[in-house]
């Protein structure tokens, strides 16, 4: 299993606004732990160290231990509530975990070689469909991220699931198809250009077909005459 870090917290003897508002001014953050048959525990963590863990983008998707009262709980975010105006993290969920226990979990996927791509290198672009996928494994099973090799892709190539390794215990939620997880586009320019190109080819046609109708009544009217 990876290393797992540890975020210190301190137990909380009273729960409701007044209390929350007083931990925040301490520059701590209120949360919960709860899950696995247990009673819920109400804590607070230090913010500057929080915020240095939810800076990562493996945060969500990974195992802490908390130390309380000098003893370890194993944990995983739950959720995170955060002020949108004031960036203010407000509060924070963990669930308790074991090695048994099997959760659905958004995976970050990770391009690598994108210098590599043919089609990048001509000026396409990667259009990323999906910038993560949910999974069901148990907890010390969850993936750091998914990784998508991009060595050889051609604009109008399409990046699917099977196209990474997904360890054995770790299951999509999405199993009825291989779903897109990425495509490499033509770039605007070139698709306006080429969308130019069909219009006037098109216009030529019809221009070419109406000459061509024009001409044959002419004849008929003659041959009438």
């Amino acid at each position: 299993m990876k290393e797992i870090n540890v975020l210190n917290a301190l137990e909380r003897k009273k729960v409701g606004s007044n209390s929350t508002r007083k931990v925040r001014q301490e520059s701590k953050v209120p949360a919960i732990i709860y899950g696995d048959g247990k009673t819920p525990e109400a804590v607070s963590l230090d913010v500057a160290e929080l915020r240095k863990e939810i800076g990562k983008s493996s945060f969500l998707n990974k195992i802490y231990d908390i130390e309380l009262n000098k003893k370890k709980v194993r944990v995983i975010v739950q959720g995170v509530s955060q002020n949108p105006v004031t960036d203010v993290l407000e509060h924070v969920d963990f669930l308790r975990v074991n090695d048994n226990t099997k959760v659905t979990i958004e995976v970050p996927v990770n391009f690598i070689n994108e210098s590599l791509s043919p089609g990048i290198k001509r000026g396409g672009v990667l259009n990323i469909v999906r910038y993560s996928v949910e999974v069901i494994c148990p907890v010390n099973k969850i993936p750091e991220n998914f990784e998508f090799d991009l060595t050889g892709l051609e604009i109008g190539d399409s990046i699917h699931i099977s196209h990474t390794k997904i360890d054995d215990g770790v299951e999509t939620t999405i199993k009825d198809r291989d779903f897109t997880v990425a495509s490499i586009l033509a770039p605007s320019a070139l698709v306006s250009s080429e969308t130019s190109e069909d219009q006037d080819e098109k216009e030529e046609e019809e221009g070419s077909e109406e000459k061509s109708e024009n001409k044959e009544k002419t004849e008929e009217e003659q041959d009438k005459k």
